[in-house]
């Protein structure tokens, strides 16, 4: 009997607290009020949006701030991740420039070996804002890199895209002509994009001392040598990827004689593979990651023409935990990547042609056919 009672007094305390803590809660909103956080959709609050959110259909990630017309000619360039985001393109059959195309007789799995279908000019990996820029003005005619042909093996390789070209060439002459070409064909591609998708990878970078050319490779790790007095290893900051970028559009105007254009701007979600800084990789890594995404977010708040696309936040979303990497912690799973162009192709519905791009373009391309000169690095730390 006692145990009965005291069940009952328990109940009576419980149903008393309840009722006293819902009339507390209601009267705590009543006295909050109105305020800016009342009425926010899901995505502003971390439990909505993240913790309880579907990972693989983030309502409210990326609402576009411009609409890409169905036959917009796009052109495509970054770091190596870049080059997922030109597969998904061509494979929902996207106008995805092309203007150094493979020679009719080289078999497609030597493609993207020697530089072709990965981007929309044979260009390679462009790893930073510095590279772009010296690119545009030397398709310009206005700037000219230093000590860029450089010796492999008793071959020569152009030090500015030392991937395309595997055995290298015979002679300093032959890199030059080859190189005459590709400028040509770049300020073409420059002058006729609609819009310029471009995904920033890096912050670090080596560079020629005298001349302040910079490679997307460390000298010595695909060809030259490296020496101390020669080379010097740089980290951009904020204010200088910034301006780089701005005078990167200013050759831009100038090349295309005014003709507007977009500009969509991604950062890898691909963790550094190294850093020279003296520090940990993982701090390098989030101090780089956030300069780049901080570059990002200011270039699309500040120019109308200039769309943020949140690549980065939707592989590294802790919803997701470890499963968008690969068991190296840097390799974005194939899935992941789907997931991020879904993400995209949410808000842009411009592709044409599905199905037979699919099969033309090679969609479905994995991992190993990725070409990535700075996870070479990677060896060194065996």
């Amino acid at each position: 009997m006692q145990r009965v009672i005291e069940a009952e007094k328990k109940m009576v305390f419980t149903t008393h607290w309840h009722n006293a803590y819902t009339r507390s809660k209601s009267a705590y909103s009543v006295l909050m009020g109105q305020n800016p956080y009342s009425g926010l959709p899901k995505c502003a609050f971390w439990k909505t949006g993240v913790t309880q959110g579907d990972p693989y259909a983030m309502e409210g990630i990326y609402k576009k701030k411009f609409t890409i017309p169905p036959h917009a000619k796009i052109a495509t360039a970054g770091s190596c991740f870049a080059q997922h985001i030109t597969h998904h393109l061509r494979g929902k059959g996207c106008n995805v420039l092309d203007v150094e195309p493979p020679p009719p007789g080289l078999a497609e799995n030597f493609h993207h070996k020697y530089g072709f279908m990965m981007y929309s000019a044979r260009y390679g990996n462009i790893y930073t804002v510095r590279q772009l820029l010296q690119l545009a003005l030397e398709a310009a005619d206005e700037w000219k890199p230093k000590n860029w042909i450089w010796e492999k093996n008793g071959k020569y390789i152009d030090g500015l895209r030392p991937a395309i070209e595997p055995e290298g060439l015979d002679s300093p002459e032959e890199v030059l002509d080859h190189r005459r070409y590709h400028l040509s064909r770049v300020k073409e591609l420059l002058t006729s994009f609609d819009l310029f998708i471009f995904t920033l990878g890096l912050t670090e970078m080596w560079a020629h001392t005298l001349s302040g050319t910079v490679f997307p490779s460390v000298p010595g790790l695909l060809g030259g040598e490296f020496e101390d007095e020669l080379y010097e290893f740089k980290n951009a900051q904020f204010s200088d990827i910034l301006a780089d970028f701005d005078h990167f559009q200013t050759v831009l105007n100038k090349i295309r004689g005014g003709k507007p254009f977009k500009i969509i701007l991604t950062v890898s979600p691909v963790p550094l593979t190294a850093t020279a800084t003296g520090q940990h990789v993982l701090l390098s890594n989030t101090h780089s990651k956030s300069i780049l995404r901080s570059v990002a977010g200011q270039l699309s708040m500040s120019q109308e023409h200039i769309d943020y696309f949140p690549a980065y936040e939707i592989v590294t979303n802790p919803r997701l935990y470890s499963t968008s990497f690969r068991d190296n912690l840097r390799s974005v799973q194939d899935g992941a990547v789907a997931n991020v162009m879904n993400h995209f192709f949410a808000e842009h519905s411009m592709a044409q042609n599905i199905m037979e791009a699919n099969v033309l373009m090679g969609v479905n391309a994995s991992q190993q056919d990725l070409h990535c000169e700075e996870a070479l690095i990677e060896e060194f730390g065996e």
